[in-house]
């Protein structure tokens, strides 16, 4: 699995997810076996950060609009 996240290109939230292995234990994984300075590491890393962020702030967004409604707000 941690060579597949090194090599393909997908995001570790996504592989985590495949193979049913919490996100916070694929990552402590990778930081014990891959030097800091690895950037395909800190690719992936940013990529499920922004992942994440994309789909809070979807959230965020959706929820806004829906209080908007029942209160007259445009």
């Amino acid at each position: 699995m941690l060579e597949q996240i090194k090599t393909s290109g997908k995001p570790v939230a996504q592989i985590a997810n495949e193979y049913g292995i919490n996100l916070k234990s694929v990552y402590n994984w990778l930081r014990s076996d891959v030097p800091k300075s690895n950037p395909i590491l800190e690719t992936n890393r940013l990529r499920g950060q922004n992942e994440e962020l994309v789909k809070l702030f979807s959230e965020l967004t959706y929820d806004l609009k829906k209080k908007r409604k029942v209160y007259g707000h445009k």
